[in-house]
């Protein structure tokens, strides 16, 4: 596999990378999140380790950049901050993983790996319909009575769950481990928002409704 590291450290970054290559794998290096951005936006990775705190451009402001441009390369967020707020913070910014310094190689690794699987599971249908509503993973379009409509990163990623798991309830617990890579319950009203924010996209408008609440249970997309 292919890896990028943007780490500041420098010496740390040569030990990580020499560890990768140990281990088959390999890792391009980015010191700075200037130069690491112009990497990760090239793409061409399995997966990106992304120091949070970096001189010239902060890893966070990475990764939710690249979440904006449609990214969605495995991103596994390293920081000596390992408080629940910091952790919430970090995934919140579009990291799929997050690892406190220090760290044991073989953990690294480990989750490395593991992110790379999640993301290879992943099917390969690219269109997604429910009524009159079209999701397209390609283009990223979303069009609902042949009307464009303008999503969010999130809001996008959490529609395409929803429409690829049509006719099925989807829990909250669903929606926090695959929308949003949580493996943890945050203790915010972030689903809630979100569902809001999407229903008034793909429902105002029209003349039914499309997402449903079953209470107490969760969501279901269905005509």
């Amino acid at each position: 596999m292919k890896f990028l590291i943007i780490e500041d450290d420098v010496e740390a970054a040569k030990y990580l990378r020499h560890a990768l290559d140990e281990a088959g794998h390999v890792a391009d290096l980015a010191h700075n999140g200037i130069d690491g951005f112009a990497l990760a936006d090239h793409g061409g990775y399995d997966a990106l380790v992304v120091d949070r705190m970096m001189p010239k451009r902060d890893g966070l402001s990475v990764v939710a950049e690249l979440r904006e441009n449609g990214d969605n390369t495995p991103v596994l967020i390293l920081s000596a901050l390992g408080e629940v707020d910091d952790r919430v913070t970090g995934l919140r910014a579009g990291g799929d993983d997050y690892l406190t310094k220090p760290y044991a190689f073989s953990e690294l690794l480990a989750r490395l790996e593991a992110l790379v699987r999640r993301g290879s599971t992943s099917d390969n249908q690219s269109q997604y319909q429910v009524g009159d509503l079209v999701l397209d993973r390609l283009s990223r379009d979303v069009k609902r009575a042949d009307q464009s409509i303008l999503l969010q990163p999130r809001e996008f990623r959490l529609l395409e769950y929803l429409m690829r798991n049509a006719g099925q309830v989807v829990t909250r617990t669903m929606l926090l481990e695959h929308v949003w890579d949580y493996h943890f319950d945050p203790q915010t009203n972030v689903i809630d928002v979100h569902i809001s924010r999407l229903r008034g996209k793909i429902e105002k408008g029209f003349e039914k409704p499309l997402l449903h609440t079953i209470r107490g249970a969760g969501y279901v997309m269905r005509a």
